[in-house]
């Protein structure tokens, strides 16, 4: 059973990593990969939300310095996303622990393949060339962050995700952000979206906390060299790593369930 913990500790360091480089917190990784391992469906899916709330906050702080956070798409989308994500919390007690084992591998899957097959939208050009921000921003992107907010929260409360997986290629394709400034703002925001996640999950008797503690150990210092490789990376390198990625773990994971 050793081994189990051991993997555990490798599995934060991996999700660390990829936390990091991606801008997401790690759940939707570590989910399979503590599936894999042998953990129960439950322990799987959400002990990794509270394990990613340190390395999260200091992968996100990386990016922060690199004035990279959008602060209008941080709070818009928290101010939606923490109510719904509470109610997706609530609702996955009454789903069982397959279907959502099953559902974060198929998003896992999808998200993989759209990085791969539809590049990211241009963004809208500005005056000075570039991203539009503020009052420069058409009418309807209010509408869509606020959509884009509450649909990631619903389906990271029921799967037990911060929803960085989610955030990053949302914000990109329906937003319009530049890719690294995605997985700036998914970073700040899955981080604060994990603690009523949490909370809801702990209550519920979901969280094996060593193994959260275990995640949480290897992630640390990880993350934040993640975010400061994704810094320093292309834009279009970032996307064919993400793709790849996920899509093989995603179609692993399937054939594995």
């Amino acid at each position: 059973m050793i081994w189990r913990y051991v993997g555990a500790l490798v599995t934060g360091v991996v999700v660390g990593f990829l936390g990091g480089l991606f801008g997401k917190g790690g759940s939707a990784v570590a989910t399979p990969l503590l599936s894999l391992l042998g953990f129960p469906g439950y322990i799987a899916v959400a002990s990794p939300l509270p394990a990613t709330v340190p390395g999260t906050l200091i992968a996100s702080a990386a990016y922060w310095k690199s004035n990279l956070l959008d602060w209008e798409v941080v709070w818009w989308s928290l101010g939606i996303g923490v109510p719904t994500i509470i109610i997706g919390s609530l609702l996955s007690a009454v789903t069982g622990a397959r279907p959502l084992l099953i559902a974060t591998a198929l998003l896992v899957l999808g998200f993989g393949l759209s990085f791969l097959l539809s590049p990211q939208k241009k963004v809208l050009p500005a005056a000075n060339g570039e991203e539009r921000k503020g009052e420069g921003r058409p009418s309807s992107w209010i509408l869509r962050l606020s959509l884009v907010s509450a649909g990631v929260g619903l389906i990271s409360g029921l799967l037990a995700n911060s929803g960085g997986f989610l955030l990053a290629p949302s914000y990109a394709k329906f937003l319009g952000l530049k890719i690294k400034k995605a997985f700036a703002c998914s970073l700040g925001v899955s981080a604060v979206l994990a603690v009523p996640g949490t909370v809801v999950h702990a209550y519920l008797g979901h969280i094996s906390w060593l193994v959260a503690g275990l995640v949480a150990l290897g992630a640390l210092p990880f993350s934040y060299l993640g975010a400061r490789v994704a810094i320093r990376t292309k834009s279009v390198k970032l996307e064919r790593w993400y793709g790849l990625a996920l899509t093989a773990l995603g179609i692993f994971f399937l054939w594995r369930i």
